[in-house]
């Protein structure tokens, strides 16, 4: 007896360096496979997803405020750099209807919320 099935689901996740992409459908799948692969690239990219991104910020007196840019260091650089990194990730997994909706949100968790 030969059965027959149609087993595309998944098909373009069988690389480990291409995220896999959201069509719309099968929502919890995707966001299973997409934790895991953000993960497996930095695992600071999936905690700026979840928290949001760290701004640099300095105190002065007790009060706590926004460093200007000129006075940012190399880690205050990487944590911005990471979630421009994770919002390049989201936008490139997404087709146009999604990207649409999520392109103009300024941080990456703030993309998983538009």
């Amino acid at each position: 007896m030969t059965t027959s099935m149609n087993l595309n689901v998944g098909v373009e996740g069988s690389s480990i360096s291409r995220p896999p992409f959201f069509d719309g459908n099968n929502y919890s799948f995707w966001k299973t496979r997409m934790t895991i692969f953000l993960q497996s690239l930095d695992y600071q990219l999936w905690h700026i997803i979840v928290n949001g991104p760290r701004m640099p910020t300095r105190t002065i007196e007790g009060v706590v405020s926004l460093k200007p840019e000129n006075e940012f260091n190399d880690n205050d650089f990487r944590m911005l750099q990471l979630n421009s990194k994770a919002k390049h990730v989201l936008f490139c997994v997404v087709g146009p209807n999604e990207f649409n909706r999520i392109s103009s949100c300024d941080s990456a968790k703030e993309s998983g919320t538009c």
